[in-house]
């Protein structure tokens, strides 16, 4: 089995629950994070470390949701929308409800962006979150 391709339908893919899509989407983004990272000298495990922590904690995630928001197309809100709604038990430490939805919300995304394979989309929303 390939793991790095997916072969669901569209109505497979609308069946996933927004929080599988965000727990695939948080590997995606964290994978994205570590690439960049690396990529730009990051030479030490504990800065490398430290430095992916700072991109990928909630309330970073909820920054680059607010900064790709007017970019995402209407089927992008809607899955967006979908991860955003979903029902958390608990909100990691550091991080208020409002930004550890919206975090949510952007893994769900990009886990959804991941599956549907378009890595193209993905690479041009985290280049867009990563700028200024």
């Amino acid at each position: 089995m390939d793991y790095f391709t997916f072969d669901l339908t569209d109505t497979q893919l609308g069946n996933l629950s927004s929080l599988a899509l965000a727990h695939i989407g948080d590997a995606v983004y964290e994978l994205m994070a570590r690439s960049y990272l690396v990529t730009r000298g990051k030479e030490t495990n504990r800065s490398l470390h430290r430095a992916t922590v700072a991109l990928v904690a909630a309330p970073a995630q909820a920054a680059g949701a607010e900064k790709i928001g007017p970019l995402l197309t209407q089927e992008e809100r809607e899955v967006y929308r979908r991860g955003r709604n979903a029902k958390v038990h608990a909100v990691p430490h550091g991080a208020t409800l409002q930004q550890y939805h919206a975090a949510t919300a952007l893994e769900a995304l990009f886990g959804y962006l991941y599956i549907k394979g378009r890595r193209e989309r993905l690479c041009r929303l985290f280049d867009a979150i990563l700028e200024g």
